[in-house]
């Protein structure tokens, strides 16, 4: 008969995506950790960032500060931090961008979070540096983690199929929906942002895997086709290789009802998803689809693509196209468009599916990975 008694454990998060970007890791970590806060009242937790904000209530937060010098990156990475961590006596390293952590003695143990393997699976959609980065050090990471959390079953698959050793060590633990995304209207969002109803959605990074040149090329055959007043918001930060999207915009005939806004602030994005008539989301490939999940949370009916994680998140409550597909992503388009009675069911049932999920429950089965760790 084995006996297991479990102890409290320090666990640190290589939290740097908390201050240094605005897309999904960021995402995930900010809620993972807040969620955490909430749930787990016996380990301890250290949240390593290169900024001060104090954020999560009973965490202990080192800050470590960040530079883009090049040598000192390198540094931080393969020699500050790791000696901080083993000052520091943590148990457990957490790293959600799957990009370390790096030299660490072998009693302590790493988690790495893997969202995607858009850089084996489209390599061409980054830019070479990425490429190189990943090519080089991915694989000795997926090596020496202890345990590797995916955020869907489909990235697991595909984990797999790239590194199959993994899959004895890879447990899918899936995302969860910010509380705040509700149905929510506030006309003063609209004004701010120059945004006339109605209006179709794009919210998330300007970049080729998230298709787009389809969403704009499907814009001008539904506005020819359709005459209806519609305005096209492509809400986002511009990221990489979006040159020949800009001029694509720039050069279509109904440029004059697209906009490009840029970043939106998280506090407006409640009332950008819920006031708009349509979301689409044609990504070529997702590790999950967290606007996917926001959008439907917030009611609106949703237009997305039938691959990766996707149908994951969007269930039954969401319009499948092909990503390919210029004339699917149209016809889509113009069928919701032209029927008010088909957006409120669709609406209606991706609040339905959006409750299933929650950054709670994703808390707890991450913590149950951590807590494995624990038993002598």
């Amino acid at each position: 008969m084995h006996v297991f008694i479990l102890f409290k454990m320090r666990i640190a998060f290589l939290a740097d995506s908390l201050d240094k970007q605005y897309g999904g890791i960021h995402v995930y970590t900010k809620e993972l950790l807040r969620a955490l806060a909430e749930v787990d009242k016996e380990n301890e937790y250290l949240v390593v960032r290169s900024e001060s904000k104090n954020e999560f209530p009973g965490m202990e937060e080192i800050v470590v500060p960040y530079s883009n010098f090049p040598a000192y990156r390198a540094w931080r990475l393969f020699f500050q931090l790791p000696r901080l961590l083993v000052k520091e006596k943590v148990d457990i390293v957490v790293e959600p961008a799957h990009f370390g952590p790096f030299n660490l003695p072998l009693h302590i143990k790493r988690v790495t979070v893997v969202h995607d393997l858009t850089m084996y699976l489209f390599p061409g959609m980054h830019v070479f540096s990425s490429q190189l980065l990943q090519r080089i050090f991915l694989p000795r990471v997926l090596k020496k983690a202890d345990h590797i959390i995916t955020n869907s079953a489909n990235t697991s698959r595909d984990l797999e199929q790239f590194f199959p050793l993994t899959k004895s060590k890879t447990t899918a633990v899936l995302l969860g929906k910010d509380k705040r995304f509700k149905p929510q209207e506030k006309q003063e969002i609209l004004a701010k942002y120059k945004i006339t109803k109605p209006y179709i959605l794009y919210l998330g990074t300007l970049e080729p895997r998230k298709n787009i040149d389809t969403i704009i090329r499907a814009f001008n055959d539904f506005k020819r086709l359709s005459k209806l007043p519609h305005q096209l918001v492509l809400a986002g930060k511009k990221g990489w290789k979006i040159s020949s999207t800009m001029k694509l915009l720039e050069n279509s005939p109904f440029k004059n009802q697209i906009l490009a806004p840029g970043y939106i602030d998280s506090k407006d994005q409640v009332c950008l998803y819920s006031m708009a008539e349509i979301f689409v989301y044609p990504s070529i490939y997702e590790g999950f689809g967290l606007p996917v999940l926001e959008a439907m949370s917030c009611g609106t009916p949703v237009i997305t693509c039938n691959n990766s994680a996707i149908p994951e998140v969007g269930g039954d409550a969401a319009l499948y196209v092909s990503p390919t597909s210029v004339s699917e992503l149209t016809k889509a388009i113009m069928t919701l468009a032209s029927d008010e009675k088909l957006r409120l069911e669709i609406g209606k049932k991706g609040i339905k599916q959006a409750a299933k999920f929650s950054w709670k429950e994703t808390a707890k089965a991450t913590v149950k990975i951590f807590n494995r760790f624990g038993k002598q």
